[in-house]
């Protein structure tokens, strides 16, 4: 493979490149923060995808002052040769025709990253100027493009020097060294944590490759001076081990398998914790699938088979019982998932789902054959066994909390009457309006029931902290009272019977102190919702209230302050005469 030829022929050519800077949200998203390290994650992937495909094994990243980034690996070096259609060079068309590139070929690339595969094209459109460097056939190659003003239109990534040979030198690869277009991003600064954390990632996913991030920024320009080489030899075995890094785990190592098909791969790690959360992370292409897909269903499917099978062969299911659910095996499961394939197609309102149904039954066959001879191996019967009884744990556990689900909804049916001297319900019945403040204790549930208007708001306070369902069991979460009568209140039922069409209120909001008690029952609650009532915020339903932390009076003037820096602000406004006041909780806040 890493011999394979690669000039500018292989480059297809789908289309031109006018449109980018007219309309840049329809390529990067947006012109924000995002929107400008998407334009870095082009050319970073360019590099990842010749690593991936086995042409070379480094990729470096530089950050450099006036905003100024540069890209650069040992790969084979893009196309120096004319194309044959165009007449310019390789390095031209990739940088100045969009969606052009060899992965829309399935000849030069099996796997190409790249959520919308934009290009390089992009980049260069959207930069103040753009250099290429590539090394090969032992000459160093430059191009340089910019985007000047003629007049009152910008020309976007015009050539401005071709492709010129500046030397001779050893090697192969290319270097792509740009600065973002403050006309386009404004004063948006590239953030080396956000790279970082990417590129670990990214790392993770690419088992070997070595990415090195370098910030030679001045200080004064926001250099942090932080160097970091992420490098896996385990790869997503790893990354298993990072995700796990403080919690409590059923076994050392995680479980890894791999399989290849021509123009398919598929690699999954697993290691089980003593929590009862499951947390898989899937990728195709080295893209996170966050919404999950056919790769996801085909692990899942796959996991319950063997997991089953091997508890008949050995004896720990009997005849008379019945098989485990996949969610009793993926109790306490962390697992990483990635494919590598060709003609990926992605679905889901924000394309982070695998939707190419042929994926499944391959992910499924492939790792169950793989999984299956991997438990046979030598010292992982213990580890099976573990995974087995914790399964068998859940699976009392599900029962227990279908009776008590089950016990609840017959007692809702009958009156509600657990939502008595609890809730302080609102009078209108249109739930698009109705809003549902939840409070801590009844003190700050006092101060919002006379502030509210009670025609669309209600108001439910909590007793206490509540349970953390990270660390709990659905039977236990719903033997809390106090989750018992949140669940009551919503009127939408738990995941997997979760029905948003019966949520009572369009908004709920969590009204918490603005102390680190508050914040922690402002986590608890998100945990909870996040877990057991996912759509109440990926549909945008929950929201956090922000109570000040101080008010200022001078006269009839009053000024509430949410921060101490917004306090400072407030008394350089009002002066120093001003009547402080601290609040310690919504207690306080009388209306």
């Amino acid at each position: 493979m890493a011999n394979q030829e690669y000039k500018a022929g292989d480059i297809r050519i789908l289309e031109g490149l006018d449109a980018v800077r007219k309309r840049p949200g329809m390529y990067i998203g947006t012109t924000g923060s995002k929107g400008m390290h998407h334009i870095l994650w082009e050319i970073i992937d360019n590099s990842i995808d010749e690593t991936a495909n086995g042409y070379g094994d480094t990729v470096r990243i530089e950050l450099l002052d006036d905003n100024v980034v540069r890209v650069s690996d040992n790969g084979r070096g893009v196309p120096v040769d004319k194309h044959p259609k165009l007449k310019i060079s390789g390095v031209e068309v990739v940088f100045t025709q969009l969606h052009a590139g060899a992965k829309f070929d399935n000849g030069q690339y099996n796997y190409s990253g790249g959520l919308h595969g934009v290009g390089a094209s992009v980049t260069n459109a959207l930069s103040e100027w753009l250099t290429v460097d590539v090394k090969r056939d032992g000459n160093l190659y430059r191009a340089e493009f910019w985007s000047p003003q003629v007049g009152t239109k910008i020309k976007s990534g015009i050539v401005k020097t071709p492709l010129t040979v500046i030397g001779k030198v050893k090697g192969t690869g290319t270097s792509v060294k740009f600065k973002p277009d403050e006309r386009v991003f404004g004063k948006e600064k590239f953030d080396y944590s956000v790279i970082a954390e990417r590129m670990r990632d990214v790392a993770y996913l690419n088992k070997g490759v070595t990415i090195i991030i370098d910030d030679l920024r001045m200080p004064l320009a926001g250099g942090t001076g932080k160097h970091d080489v992420f490098c896996y030899k385990g790869g997503i075995a790893d990354y298993v081990q990072y995700l796990n890094e403080g919690r409590a785990v059923l076994y050392d190592k995680p479980l890894y398998v791999e399989a290849k098909e021509p123009h398919f791969e598929v690699a999954v790690a697993i290691q089980h914790t003593e929590g009862y959360s499951e947390n898989i992370y899937s990728y195709v292409n080295n893209i996170p699938t966050a919404e999950g897909g056919t790769h996801e269903v085909g692990f899942k499917s796959a996991v319950t088979k063997v997991f089953n099978d091997y508890a008949r062969k050995n004896n720990i299911l009997k005849e008379k019982q019945a098989n485990l659910l996949g969610e009793d095996f993926r109790e306490g499961m962390v697992a990483v998932i990635t494919v590598k394939m060709q003609n990926v197609q992605f679905e889901g309102q924000t394309k982070g789902k695998l939707g190419n149904p042929e994926v499944r039954p391959k992910v499924e066959n492939l790792v169950s054959e793989k999984l299956a001879e991997l438990l046979l191996q030598r010292g992982n019967k213990a580890i099976a066994e573990k995974i087995i009884a914790k399964a068998m744990g859940a699976a009392k556990s599900r029962e227990a909390a279908k009776r008590a689900k089950d016990l609840s909804r017959q007692q809702n049916k009958l009156n509600g009457l657990n939502l008595v001297g609890k809730l302080a319900s609102c009078s209108g019945k249109n739930a698009s309006i109705n809003e549902l403040f939840i409070v801590e204790g009844d003190s700050a549930g006092g101060s919002a029931k006379q502030a509210r208007d009670r025609f669309f708001q209600a108001i439910l306070p909590l007793r206490g902290k509540p349970l953390n369902v990270e660390k709990s069991r659905l039977e236990e979460i719903l033997a809390n009272e106090e989750f018992a009568t949140l669940i009551s209140a919503l009127g939408t039922g738990i995941d997997p019977d979760f029905d948003l069409d019966s949520l009572k209120y369009d908004k709920v909001i969590i009204l918490a102190d603005a102390d680190q008690d508050g914040a922690h029952i402002r986590a608890l609650l998100l945990t909870f919702f996040f877990r057991y009532m996912r759509k109440l915020i990926t549909e945008g339903h929950v929201y956090i209230g922000m109570p000040p932390l101080y008010r200022l009076q001078k006269k009839d003037e009053i000024l509430y302050c949410y921060d101490d820096n917004a306090l400072v602000e407030g008394q350089k406004k009002m002066g120093k005469n001003a009547l402080l006041q601290r609040f310690k909780g919504l207690g306080e806040m009388n209306p």
